[in-house]
């Protein structure tokens, strides 16, 4: 661990602390919104903790995490509709409270935040999983496939964790106006996955048969 790399991590979760603030406190008019305060803790106190753990036990993989900006265009394109979603998914969900638009029963809400915490050890299990794992598409080197775990079910466990993630948060802010919104999130997942791996297949050895020993690319038997 590298005080420089500490700080950077801090800093991060800082600034999204912030960001998401911004997002979803401003539009809401008010800091006494009980689902934005519920979304925060427990998107950024797992996110603290499971930053300690990389930090000691893999500080390149966190590096490289914190570090990574998309090359290929058509990646930067998805991230930027990504964007977009969560912009307007978090406004939207921040003037239900505003408004006083129709809110969603607590049941839903703490049914979601289980699924939500559900999704991040699951993240947490691909990312134990996989050292080569990165927020860009790219192929390390020394990269080799894994097909073990739960990479011996789908292909795209971190994307499949990824989707229960972000669907479950508007769920979590309570807002139904929100959520759909965030469905365009399987739309863009999917986007990417087949550009993905377009490149994976020209990049890196043994993927092709990977993909024909792993049928499924995000959830058991659908896709």
């Amino acid at each position: 661990m590298t005080t420089k790399l500490f700080i950077q991590a801090i800093t991060k979760i800082f600034f999204g602390m912030a960001l998401i603030g911004l997002m979803i406190f401003v539009p809401a008019g008010t800091l006494s919104f009980f689902n934005g305060w519920l979304f925060m803790g427990i998107l950024f106190v797992p996110m603290f903790f499971a930053g300690i753990v990389m930090m000691f036990k893999n500080p390149e993989l966190l590096k490289k995490r914190l570090n990574a900006k998309e090359k290929q265009s058509k990646q930067k394109l998805i991230i930027v509709l990504s964007g977009i979603m969560f912009l307007a998914g978090f406004i939207v969900a921040g003037l239900g409270v505003r408004f006083q638009w129709y809110s969603l029963p607590k049941g839903v809400v703490f049914g979601a935040v289980a699924v939500f915490l559900l999704a991040y050890l699951l993240y947490a299990e691909v990312i134990r999983e996989n050292a080569y794992l990165s927020r860009i598409i790219e192929v390390q080197e020394g990269q080799k496939v894994i097909d073990t775990g739960l990479y011996s079910i789908v292909r795209h466990p971190m994307y499949s964790a990824t989707l229960f993630l972000f669907l479950s948060i508007p769920l979590v802010l309570g807002s139904i106006y929100s959520f759909l919104i965030f469905l365009a999130y399987p739309f863009i997942i999917v986007m990417r996955i087949k550009s993905e791996e377009e490149f994976l297949e020209k990049e890196l050895d043994g993927y092709r048969e990977y993909k024909q020993k792993v049928k499924y690319r995000l959830i058991p038997f659908v896709w």
